[in-house]
Formats: C-alpha cells, sequence, structure tokens
C-alpha cells in the first residue's frame, strides 16, 4: 500500500477521493472545478457565443496551475494540429500541471464528438439526423465505441455529445444536432451512442439539460415556456433512458425554463437528475453558461452571485475556461456566501470520476496511447524528419473509420420520392448534375465538424481528409455516367446567368440530378447550426427558383437534400421524379449517395423529423395531441408532406402477417407481444423498420394521438423471411398525469403497426387491465425485441399458442 490512500488503486474510490479532499486547500479544491481553453485567442472566428468577450487567454499560466486545473478545454479541437504532435504538447501540458501542484493531479481532457472526434484529420462521421434516420442502434454504438477509441488514443477523457434534445421547431437552427422529433427514437440512438462511447472508458456528456430545444420561435437560446407535462413526457425521456446506458456526464441547456434558467436551477440539477434519477456523475456548463446568468438572463448581479447560482444549482465544472469559479467564487466563499460544504460536494464528483479513469492512481502516464503508434517508428519525439513521417503514420482517418462513416451512411439516406421507378439510375446515362451543393466538400458536413467548426477560421490549412463532393463519386463511378455540372446559384445569392446556363444543361440531359441544401456554420456562418435558425422553411436563397427553371425543361428532376432540417417542397414534389435525403452524410456521404442512385445499395433510411407541407413556418411535429391536428377549427393544416418514419424501397419487404400472441387483455403490470413476419421477395438485400405506435383514446389528459414505443430494423437478403418478435411491457404506455407523476392507466389502448406513422399496416385494439400504477425512473423504456428466420406465427410448422390473433397483411 501506498504511504497515501488516495494514491492507492487497491483502495475502494470513496475512501480515495476522502482522503484526498480533506488533504486540499480550498484554492486547490476550487482549482478542479473549472476548465481552461489554453489554445484560444482573439483573432480565430468564434466556435462559441461571446467567445472573444469572454475566453481571453490565461495571463499568468505558471501561477494558474500551482493550484492544479480541473479540465483542459479541446486542445485537439481549437486549431488544426497534426494529432501525434498536438499529443506530444498535451503530454508536455500535462506533466506541467502535474509538476506544479502539490498533489500532481492531471487534468480532465474534453473535446466535441458530434460528429466524430472534433480534430484536424479525424474522421467526420453522418450528423445525428442521419443517426436517426437509420433507425440502426447498434450500428451508432460502433460508432460510438470508434469515437471513444479515438479519443482514448489521443489523451482525451470527455466528449460532448450526443445530443438529445428533441427537436420541436424545425426553424431551430441547431435541428441538424438533434437526433429527430420523437422521444422513444432519440432515447434509443442516443442511449447507444453512450454505450459506444462508455464501453472505451470515455466519458459521454449528455445535452442539454433540459428543454433547450423547444425555444420560442425556435431561435438559439430564446426563453422556453412549456408545460411539466411536455417536460416530462416528451423531453426528459432520452435523457432518462442514455443515463441507464451509463452515461456519466451531463451538460446543462443555455435556455431558461419558465424564467428560471437550467445552469441556476436547483430542482433540474439535484433534485431531478441526483435526487430522481440518482446520477452520480459531473455536471459541466455549457460554454460560458455560469458567465450568461449574469450577462444575459440578468438573474446574477455579479460574477461571484453568478457562480454562486450555478454551483448550488448542481453545476461542478465551469467550461470552457476559468472565469466565474475562480477568483469570484473564491470572494464569495471567503466571504460566508457559499458554503464550502458545496464546493466539496462538487469536488467529490469531480475527483470520483478522475479516480475511476485513474488519474489519481501513483503510475498513471501522460503520455497519449498515439506517441506509442509515432515513437515507435521515428523513437526520438524531437521534432525530427523521422518524427514528421511517423507522425503522419498515425492516422486517425483509417480505413476502418472511413468504412464505418459510409455504411452509416448508407443507411441513412431516405428515399422520399420515386416515381415510375425514375431510380437507379440506368448506367451510362446523360446527367446534369446541378446545384450549390453538389461540388463542395462542406456539403456533407455538419456545423460541429472539424471542418465547418473551426476549419472555417483557417482558410489556408487544408481539409487534411478526403472528403468527396457527389460530381466526384458520380463522376468516377462504375456505372459509367456521362456527367455534365453547373452550380445554378450559391446557397445563398446568385444570378440568372448561373440559373440559365444550368438550365441549358438539363435541356441536353437524360435525368438532370439536383443537389440543393444548407451551409452549416455557426452564428450567422450558415443556413443550418448554431445560431443559424430559420424565419420559415423555404429553401435558402434562390434554390427554390433554380429548382423550378429546372423542371420547366422536362428533363426528369431527381431532387438531393444535403440539408440540416427539413423544407417545405410542396409547390414542387408533384413534379419531381425522385426526392432523396441525406441529411449532413460526413465524408463518405457522397460515396454512399452514389451507391443509391447507381442502385448498388437500397435506400433504407426513415425520416427522423417529417418534412412539412404547405405553410412553410408552421413548427409543429408528428407528436402532437388531437387538436394539434389538421382540425375544422383552423383554417392551418400542419399534415407533412413526408411523415416521420417515411421511406421508400427500390425493393420493399413483403409484409406476410402480423401476429398478436398474447390475450387481448393487457394487465398493467405486464407485458403483451407482437410478431410481424417479412419477406424480401426481390434479388436486393432490404432492410423494414417495424414502427409501432400507441393510441390511447381516452386518458386523463390530451395526449399525443400517436406516439412511438418500438422500432426494431430488420435486415433482409434476398429471398429471405424473418419475423421480429416485440414484447411491450405496459410501462411503454405510460404518462405524465394531472398530478404530476407518471402512470399507466387501464381501459383501451391501440397498438398501430406500419412502416411510417402514416403507413398503418394493422392496428390491434387491447384492453389494459388491473390497477392504474404509478412508474419512475426504473419503468421499462424499450421493448425486448427477438428476430428469427422464418414464419415463426401461425403458418409456422411448430403452430401456435391459443392466444393468438393473426392478420394476414
Amino acid at each position: 500500500m501506498t504511504a497515501e490512500v488516495w494514491r492507492d488503486p487497491a483502495i475502494p474510490a470513496g475512501e480515495r477521493v476522502a482522503d484526498l479532499l480533506s488533504r486540499m486547500s480550498l484554492r486547490e479544491k476550487v482549482a478542479q472545478l473549472y476548465g481552461v481553453w489554453v489554445g484560444i485567442n482573439t483573432t480565430d472566428g468564434e466556435m462559441a457565443p461571446h467567445q472573444h468577450e469572454l475566453a481571453a487567454p490565461p495571463e499568468d499560466w505558471e501561477a494558474l496551475i500551482g493550484n492544479g486545473i480541473g479540465q483542459l478545454t479541446r486542445p485537439f479541437g481549437t486549431r488544426p494540429v497534426e494529432p501525434a504532435a498536438g499529443a506530444r504538447v498535451l503530454a508536455r501540458t500535462q506533466r506541467q500541471i502535474m509538476a506544479a501542484g502539490r498533489f500532481g493531479i492531471p487534468a480532465f481532457v474534453h473535446e466535441e464528438i458530434l460528429t466524430g472526434l472534433a480534430a484536424w484529420q479525424a474522421t467526420i462521421y453522418p450528423s445525428p439526423l442521419c443517426w436517426g434516420a437509420s433507425f440502426d442502434p447498434a450500428l451508432i454504438e460502433r460508432v460510438g465505441a470508434r469515437i471513444g477509441r479515438t479519443m482514448r488514443r489521443l489523451g482525451v477523457h470527455q466528449g460532448l455529445a450526443p445530443v438529445l434534445d428533441v427537436a420541436r421547431d424545425l426553424r431551430w437552427g441547431r435541428v441538424e444536432e438533434t437526433i429527430g422529433e420523437d422521444p422513444y427514437l432519440v432515447g434509443t440512438i442516443g442511449s447507444a451512442y453512450v454505450r459506444g462511447v462508455e464501453s472505451t472508458g470515455a466519458v459521454a456528456t449528455l445535452k442539454h439539460f433540459v428543454g433547450y430545444s423547444a425555444s420560442k420561435g425556435g431561435r438559439n437560446l430564446a426563453p422556453v415556456s412549456i408545460g411539466r407535462r411536455e417536460l416530462a413526457d416528451v423531453l426528459l425521456p432520452p435523457f432518462e433512458m442514455a443515463l441507464r446506458a451509463g452515461a456519466r456526464s451531463v451538460m446543462n441547456s443555455y435556455a431558461d425554463l419558465d424564467g428560471v434558467p437550467a445552469a441556476a436551477d436547483p430542482g433540474l440539477f439535484t433534485d431531478l437528475l441526483r435526487g430522481t434519477y440518482g446520477f452520480t456523475g459531473t455536471v459541466v456548463s455549457d460554454y460560458f453558461a455560469v458567465t450568461f446568468l449574469e450577462i444575459l438572463h440578468n438573474v446574477a448581479g455579479s460574477p461571484g452571485e453568478a457562480a454562486t447560482l450555478a454551483l448550488n444549482a448542481g453545476i461542478d465544472v465551469e467550461l470552457p475556461t476559468v472565469k466565474y469559479f475562480g477568483q469570484p467564487l473564491l470572494d464569495m466563499i471567503e466571504s460566508g456566501q457559499m458554503s464550502l460544504a458545496t464546493v466539496d460536494r462538487a469536488l467529490e464528483r469531480v475527483l470520483l470520476q478522475k479516480c475511476e479513469l485513474g488519474l489519481l492512481d501513483a503510475d498513471w502516464s501522460p503520455e497519449p496511447p498515439i506517441l506509442d503508434d509515432a515513437d515507435a517508428n521515428a523513437g526520438t519525439g524531437t521534432g525530427t524528419e523521422a518524427d514528421t513521417k511517423a507522425d503522419a503514420d498515425a492516422r486517425l482517418d483509417d480505413a476502418e473509420s472511413r468504412a464505418l462513416a459510409r455504411e452509416l451512411a448508407q443507411r441513412s439516406i431516405v428515399l422520399l420520392r420515386n416515381e415510375r421507378s425514375a431510380l437507379p439510375l440506368a448506367p451510362g446515362r446523360r446527367i446534369a448534375l446541378i446545384g450549390p451543393r453538389a461540388h463542395e466538400s462542406s456539403a456533407m458536413l455538419g456545423c460541429y465538424s472539424f471542418p465547418m467548426h473551426v476549419g472555417v477560421h483557417h482558410p489556408d490549412v487544408p481539409m487534411s481528409i478526403d472528403v468527396p463532393t457527389l460530381l466526384d463519386a458520380l463522376s468516377e463511378d462504375p456505372a459509367g455516367y456521362q456527367i455534365s455540372y453547373a452550380q445554378g446559384v450559391p446557397v445563398l445569392g446568385g444570378d440568372d446567368a448561373g440559373i440559365d446556363e444550368a438550365v441549358r444543361l438539363a435541356s441536353d440531359a437524360e435525368v438532370c440530378v439536383v443537389v440543393l441544401g444548407d451551409k452549416a456554420g455557426l452564428f450567422g456562418g450558415g443556413t443550418s447550426g448554431e445560431g443559424c435558425d430559420a424565419t420559415d422553411l423555404r429553401l435558402p436563397g434562390r434554390q427554390e427558383e433554380l429548382l423550378e427553371a429546372l423542371l420547366a425543361t422536362g428533363t426528369p428532376i431527381v431532387l438531393v437534400l444535403l440539408v440540416g432540417r427539413p423544407y417545405e417542397l410542396s409547390r414542387q414534389v408533384d413534379r419531381l421524379a425522385a426526392v432523396l435525403c441525406g441529411f449532413f452524410p460526413g465524408e463518405e456521404g457522397a460515396h454512399a449517395l452514389a451507391d443509391v442512385l447507381s442502385g448498388r445499395i437500397n435506400p433504407s433510411g426513415r425520416l427522423p423529423v417529417g418534412f412539412p407541407a404547405a405553410g412553410s413556418s408552421q413548427p409543429s411535429t408528428y407528436l402532437a395531441a388531437p387538436l394539434g391536428h389538421a382540425s375544422e377549427v383552423s383554417t392551418v393544416d400542419p399534415t407533412a408532406l413526408f411523415p416521420f418514419g417515411h421511406g421508400l424501397s427500390y425493393a420493399p419487404a413483403t409484409w406476410l402477417e402480423i401476429t398478436r400472441r398474447t390475450p387481448s387483455q393487457w394487465p398493467t403490470d405486464g407485458a403483451c407481444t407482437l410478431s410481424v413476419a417479412l419477406r424480401n421477395d426481390s434479388q436486393l438485400p432490404t432492410s423494414e423498420v417495424v414502427q409501432v405506435y400507441l393510441h390511447d383514446p381516452v386518458a386523463e389528459v390530451a395526449r399525443p394521438v400517436q406516439k412511438l414505443i418500438a422500432a426494431p430494423r430488420v435486415d433482409l437478403a434476398p429471398g429471405q423471411t424473418r419475423t421480429v418478435t416485440l414484447e411491450l411491457h405496459a410501462d411503454l404506455t405510460s404518462y405524465t398525469g394531472r398530478a404530476g407523476l407518471r402512470q399507466v392507466d387501464p381501459g383501451e389502448v391501440e397498438l398501430r403497426i406500419g412502416a411510417s406513422s402514416t403507413d398503418i399496416r394493422e392496428t390491434v385494439r387491447l384492453t389494459m387491465t388491473g390497477d392504474r400504477r404509478e412508474v419512475g425512473f426504473e419503468r421499462v423504456m424499450q421493448p425486448v425485441v427477438t428476430v428469427t428466420e422464418g414464419v415463426t406465427g401461425p403458418t409456422a410448422p411448430n403452430g401456435v399458442a391459443a392466444s393468438e390473433d393473426v392478420t394476414v397483411v
């Protein structure tokens, strides 16, 4: 045993942390509660709101690290840095921090990981809307694990993702960062990502707790005025699911919820998150959120008051850099206005997490594993020519990562329309490829990808990874297409001459593929992304005008959308031959789109957000009570043009039968079981997402007309038959009643089984029996899914149970 209890890995973590905490001075304690953004300056563009005003570089580094540092902010994600070289700098920085403090405690290192690790030369995966469109949690878990391994390889401990905000208003710029508009989908996919990241030892951070996406008018940081039922039944369930998946950190929402900023609300972070949910990890502030309590929300009169509000609420760590949790917090403690016990409470959580990751162990090494790869080849690490070659060999964007990015892109592309089998495109066709997104690598990337988040501020630095455009991919496609290209118009702006050139090319082609959409950016630097909210849902700039001009040529038009949000296409959709939506499909997105356009890959994505119909400023989603849908009492019809869950296929699965395998009486504390038999009658591999929606005809409150409670994805080889069986616990019918408690009611319910929220193949009516039950955080939130070969219902040779009720589709 070592002389100091806190250094001994054989002793329970709680005892080690208690020993260390008892030895620390006040300044050493407070130093663990903030991050430091060492690479920031005031000349680069803003990556966070108010960055230039609030994130000045530390004036005296040596003095700052004398008491230790809690976190290092984005050493790889602040400016372009070669990975192995950056890892050497990080190791040197960690050694400095350890040598300067009495206890030698290393800093936690965090980075953004929304579309992969946001670092120069790292793989850029499809954006979260693509995760949702895949309806494939197993694949997303693999992506999360791959990203987590990359983090750990570089010495990064914590990743700021996933975003679990449920999309509520499609005008909001950060829709592209969400997984979708349904809490079950967001929770299922987000939990899978968490499991993947956490399986590597890295810490996943849930964003943004809670209510951020429900801001008024779809405006970033705008106030949120929603009822407790929408909070409990729509916005909180994804966080509950992800916490149960093992997430160890949570980040606050910027917004105020009914007037109380989240960062100052102990009801959210202490009572609910820790009390009700039992969360024991760390809560980190979103960037500058503590400062915003004073300068934006006006709920604090001084930096010290803001720090006190946040710490009392349950914020443990101030990010991105030391400001209000520095001297202002020390002053409040020393004046008796801030309890030292509250400081110790936050510190214990921070130290426990460092202990879990081995940072308190005596033999912890600051050398990131990537240096083993680089220095094994060079052997010096001193900047020699051999080091430069070795650094180049220590690749982050390797073949396996690119293949995974392509697989996700392929499985997330959604075929929205395909009239007269316009797709796939036959080999050798003369194609006019038109549009502002057809020959731009940036068209594939979301706002939190490194090139769009950081790289745009360093135009002299190459992107460093290969991100083909759709023109690149189709020009080299083995189908031998004859491609002519014109931009037509940029995303914003443009002139008539560009449109005229596009029309000329389209007129001479057999088919016109037009690629429209968004430019991702930050705070006005794009048409989608953080701080890039929309006033309506029409295509940006003159893109709709370009589309109309192309339609007028009479050449069949295939529309490809590379977007951060759905747009309103009602004026053109009936004249389009086909529509594909890729959202932001990442570095391999162009190849994936070419795979689908050519027919090598059968499209299988499903919409995680509905596309609006006429009335382009309507923010509604499918998850609405009866009067939120079309009715005789309003002239506005919010019915979607393409509904949630929609997605076509070149070779759709055949639905053979839907079987209820348990009695029609469903106990309020029990489960019912359904099975769906599917067959692939084509020569192409295909997939079906079997979507089960709950409809509650009579409830204590106005509930959504239907809500998703299960959505297994079933892959089918040519000629294959498979049966998916779903065990649905009664807890999946629960909702928040008038008393503010979650309850399962007796009475009639319907299970609507189909291929989308509107393509319902069968409705199963059941009666919930027994007493009303109250349920909480430990309730069942996901079905038990089993997939077997063949038909296992009544037509199977083994026979069936007496309780079965079969519908042949």
